[in-house]
């Protein structure tokens, strides 16, 4: 099996780009068999990269003191359990029964669909370290605000390394499951 480092790749890999060639990005909205539950799907997408810009956003303005932390915390504890539930759940979805329907649809592109379900674990663990730092950081803002700095900044490193990381995978999983989607007309 081929590993695919989702670190270092740029987009997906060649042999995996067959269908997005014949129907590439620009053209999914317009065609016939573009259905609303493609459309939510992506809208999902788009909330976790809504979520993570967020976070990142409110790290930033509290190390740059225009937040305060009782605020932080709260908007921490907000959009991050969002982030981090809804995530783990999207991604459950997709390795159950999401992707076993893409792959009974179109074989050829199992080894893609594999690579994004490895993906999935690798988030896992930068999932579990945003969990904890921002478990402590909600702590602390109750049992010692003081040093809440140091740990934001854990925070705002954890969160723009998961914001690279779902914006490669985000856009890869959609390259490749959106094409078959359309060409097989399925979920319409």
């Amino acid at each position: 099996m081929t590993q695919y480092d989702i670190q270092t790749r740029k987009g997906l890999p060649q042999e995996m780009q067959a269908l997005l060639t014949v129907l590439p990005r620009d053209g999914w909205r317009d065609h016939p068999n573009f259905a609303r539950s493609i459309q939510n799907w992506m809208g999902a997408h788009q909330m976790f990269r809504g979520l993570t810009g967020q976070i990142r956003q409110d790290s930033e303005d509290f190390l740059e003191q225009k937040q305060e932390d009782q605020t932080y915390a709260a908007r921490l504890a907000h959009f991050g359990m969002l982030l981090f539930n809804n995530l783990h759940g999207h991604h459950s979805w997709e390795d159950r029964s999401f992707f076993p329907e893409l792959e009974a649809a179109d074989p050829r592109f199992a080894r893609g669909l594999e690579m994004l379900e490895s993906d999935h674990e690798a988030l896992d663990g930068h999932l579990d370290q945003f969990r904890r730092t921002g478990n402590r950081l909600v702590q602390l803002a109750t049992l010692d605000p003081t040093q809440m700095k140091d740990e934001a900044g854990q925070m705002l490193d954890t969160v723009t390394t998961i914001d690279g990381f779902l914006e490669r995978h985000l856009t890869d999983e959609e390259d490749l499951a959106v094409p078959i989607l359309l060409h097989h007309a399925l979920r319409g």
